[in-house]
């Protein structure tokens, strides 16, 4: 196995923990006798988490040894999901969520990093967007599996199926990632320079409106299936399936094309798609009220759903690659504080207007995404050896 493979596979197991809740929320809520919308604050309280958390521990595990900083991040993720599986009660779980998904905010991003310090500078992109294919493997399988073994059995087995995937994947990077490993430690200046750059600040605004937009939508999604057009959990299943099929084709299809085509224009035709793909959801809730329309809305809202967050991160590390373990951090915390926002707003919106109103709202605030990333693509990009501009 690689080390791009091992990355992956990492991703995968990360994509699941922090899918599994929106994937099974339904019939979580129903099995602890509270509401949809606070079985959401779940999904706030855990982004919220890895929001603060992937900046801050990017910058206290700088000068860690990057095999043992990813193994122990997945070992984290494993440990709070037996938590999570073993929590009495929905208040402790609310404790305990946080923790469970805290290894999520080191993985992802310092898996990234690590990989583009161990491929040539021609190869980045292919390799941190191929690494993260994992995350859509994540939402073909991770979200329907985890709804069905919430179904079948409870969502108990869900969390517990996470632990034991983190252990196996924390074995896999110990044996195929070399010790040694090291990022430049990052100082308050790394930070600044990340911040002070309007290419990269644009490219971060454009990560936190996409997920606040795809969240306020996707994190209610089995519920608004059930409650709109009275979809059965295995159909909801079948079209979560179907979204992360597509998603997976997409982020295959970017990963082998993005040294051709750029990270940029990647990011801007990943974009694209899932806004038009909100726009048929919106359109197969609203107008045509029937199973099929949504399933052809999330075909084309998949193809460019996780392409576009692996072309974000390979666009961080090519504008800046002594740079990236700090800007990737930063991207996965406005990823995490897009579905924090994206979660809050999707809850006051499934009380204030019903499950109708999500999609409208995706659809504007995908749009100012795109809007941010065009801005960021008309922004020169520096030579490898330079300070992001």
């Amino acid at each position: 196995m690689t080390a791009t493979a091992a990355a992956l596979f990492g991703n995968f197991v990360v994509g699941c923990g922090v899918l599994v809740v929106p994937g099974m929320l339904d019939l979580l809520a129903l099995d602890l006798a509270i509401s949809i919308p606070q079985a959401g604050s779940l999904l706030s309280l855990a982004a919220l988490t890895m929001c603060l958390g992937a900046p801050v521990l990017a910058a206290t595990t700088s000068r860690v040894d990057r095999r043992l900083l990813l193994v122990l991040s997945l070992l984290l993720l494993a440990v709070g999901h037996v938590a999570c599986a073993l929590a009495s009660d929905f208040t402790t779980l609310l404790w305990l969520r946080p923790l469970a998904v805290l290894g999520a905010a080191v993985f992802t991003p310092q898996v990234a990093a690590t990989l583009a310090l161990m491929v040539p500078p021609e190869q980045r992109s292919t390799a941190v967007t191929s690494a993260f294919v994992g995350w859509s493997l994540a939402s073909v399988m991770g979200m329907p599996i985890g709804n069905l073994l919430a179904d079948l059995f409870s969502w108990r087995v869900s969390f517990a199926a996470v632990a034991l995937m983190g252990c196996v994947s924390a074995w896999t990077v110990w044996r195929v990632i070399p010790a040694g490993l090291q990022v430049a430690p990052l100082s308050l200046q790394s930070w600044s320079e990340v911040l002070g750059s309007a290419r990269l600040r644009w490219i971060l605004l454009a990560t936190l409106l996409w997920c606040m937009g795809n969240f306020a939508v996707m994190g209610y999604i089995t519920s608004a299936l059930r409650e709109v057009l009275g979809a059965s959990p295995g159909m909801q299943a079948i079209l979560m399936t179907l979204l992360g099929v597509s998603g997976l084709v997409g982020n295959i299809i970017l990963s082998r094309q993005v040294s051709r085509i750029g990270a940029d224009r990647g990011a801007r035709v990943a974009l694209s798609y899932v806004l038009t793909g909100l726009v048929l959801w919106v359109l197969a809730l609203s107008v045509v009220h029937a199973l099929w329309a949504v399933a052809m809305a999330v075909l084309v809202w998949g193809l460019g759903n996780f392409a576009f967050t692996s072309s974000q991160q390979a666009r961080l590390a090519q504008s800046a690659p002594g740079l990236a373990s700090a800007s990737i951090a930063l991207n996965s915390s406005s990823l995490y504080a897009g579905q924090a926002m994206g979660a809050a707003l999707g809850a006051y919106l499934v009380v204030a207007l019903g499950f109708e109103s999500l999609g409208p709202s995706g659809v504007i605030i995908l749009g100012a995404a795109l809007w941010c990333s065009v801005v960021a693509d008309r922004i020169s990009t520096p030579r490898p050896d330079q300070p992001a501009n």
